[in-house]
């Protein structure tokens, strides 16, 4: 596979990490979005089979990853859609088709209500959809000192292999490579003050309303085992997106671009341009 082209930014307040991906013979551009507790690394195994079609920018989003976890940036979903556009900006990427998953797939979103002139079509992977705002008594919490440990204590008791085996259907794909990847952007302590952060600052999941409101075409990709994000979810999306497909995948958790990557890239193509692999 092509070496990225990889980078140290500031954008909007905070140290962006990011990852660029050049195809000479193409005019379009893939915005690679991730979900909670990941990172780019998440989509190593479906950029191979996009790299040939598509230039390719996948983004660690703060204070996730090898980006910066800055705890005075406001860690909304609505700023860090900000903060992709900025940096989109930046890389003079005047439009591109937007990837999001899980979590990454409400940063789309927002993306697709900001600046849906920029926003070729959107993709998002078993998205986040419906959640509300943290509660009150957490919030208020969250201003406890050291309350950062008990993040910590949190996701080291759910542990990560616990937690993989929750998102992936197919339980052989959680090896060593999987484990270390999604385990070493937590071996500091910057990221559990930032997520203390992120608990006051995440606003709820859009509402009906302003899904009726996207226009962009997109495509909604759902595993038929996801537990984090159940395909009825997934159907209600695709009902509220008035301008939207669903595909469901079959024998497939919430982590489809890990266990279903070459399949997942396929309906991809084919939806921005029509064609099949």
């Amino acid at each position: 596979m092509a070496q990225p082209f990889a980078k140290h930014t500031i954008v909007n307040g905070n140290q962006v990490y990011y990852e660029l991906y050049t195809n000479p013979s193409s005019s379009h551009t893939l915005v690679l979005i991730h979900g909670f507790l990941s990172s780019s690394f998440s989509y190593r195994r479906m950029i191979p089979f996009l790299i040939h079609e598509f230039n390719i920018l996948s983004v660690d989003l703060p204070p996730f990853g090898k980006s910066g976890k800055e705890i005075h940036y406001k860690y909304s979903y609505e700023n860090l859609a900000q903060t992709v556009l900025q940096l989109t900006k930046e890389e003079q990427i005047h439009e591109f088709t937007v990837v999001g998953h899980s979590m990454g797939g409400q940063i789309s979103l927002h993306i697709m209500r900001q600046a849906p002139e920029r926003v070729h079509k959107g993709i998002l992977l078993c998205s986040s959809s419906y959640m509300k705002r943290a509660k009150k008594r957490l919030i208020y919490s969250s201003f406890i000192p050291y309350f950062h440990l008990y993040v910590k204590l949190w996701l080291a008791r759910s542990g990560v292999r616990s937690n993989l085996q929750n998102v992936v259907y197919n339980q052989t794909l959680i090896d060593d490579e999987m484990m270390f990847g999604y385990l070493q952007p937590f071996l500091e302590d910057d990221i559990f003050r930032a997520l203390t952060r992120m608990i006051r600052d995440r606003e709820g999941d859009l509402e009906e309303k302003a899904l009726k409101e996207i226009r962009t075409p997109c495509l909604l990709i759902w595993g038929d085992h996801d537990r984090v994000v159940p395909l009825r979810t997934g159907k209600k999306l695709h009902q509220d997106l008035p301008n939207s497909k669903l595909v469901v995948l079959k024998e497939a958790g919430h982590l489809v671009l890990e266990e279903k990557p070459k399949e997942v890239a396929d309906h991809m193509k084919e939806f921005i341009y029509g064609q099949k692999s």
